[in-house]
């Protein structure tokens, strides 16, 4: 084998094993992700990138929805990217399994976890009024811009095995 012959060779097994190292990285490790909607305004806006630690919480089955080993849960306050729908979703953890869910039906529906009250439409509060805690294994999601977010208040708590990351980064 020739000199050139042997960097040719030498160069190509560098950039497959880049390659391989960057598909590794995406698929398992971080990812960037393009945001489209303003459910989360003012704290992400549309058409940012975020930044998605995926090992936050533990280390996903790929194309499934469990864990090879989870180390950790969503925290109130952490930015989740999930699935729903088969759509790629980002909202807000607002409160994790068994926290207290408090609702009000009286002038206007609302739901107060914490010390946050959260205003309902009619449809809203009949979905998710039956839940005085959130399930086991569950968080109620919600998008910052509560007038402008479909979230958990519209389709119910969102299992901890459809959430795929954390973002890191705005």
């Amino acid at each position: 084998m020739t000199g050139s012959r042997k960097k040719t060779t030498g160069a190509l097994i560098w950039i497959i094993a880049g390659i391989a190292i960057g598909v590794i990285l995406k698929l398992f490790v971080l990812d960037f992700l393009h945001i489209s909607g303003t459910s989360m305004e003012p704290v992400i806006h549309d058409g940012s990138t975020v930044l998605v630690n995926k090992l936050a919480y533990g280390l996903v089955k790929p194309g499934s929805r469990d864990f090879f080993i989870q180390w950790s849960q969503p925290k109130p306050g952490d930015i989740v990217i999930y699935l729903h729908d088969n759509k790629i979703v980002i909202k807000r953890c607002a409160a994790v399994s068994g926290t207290r869910l408090d609702y009000s039906d009286n002038s206007e529906y609302s739901l107060r976890v914490r010390d946050k009250k959260i205003t309902l439409t009619k449809e809203q509060y009949e979905l998710i009024h039956s839940s005085s805690y959130v399930p086991d294994g569950y968080i109620l999601a919600l998008g910052d811009n509560y007038d402008h977010s479909i979230d958990s208040r519209s389709y119910g708590f969102v299992s901890v095995k459809n959430i795929v990351g954390k973002v890191i980064g705005k």
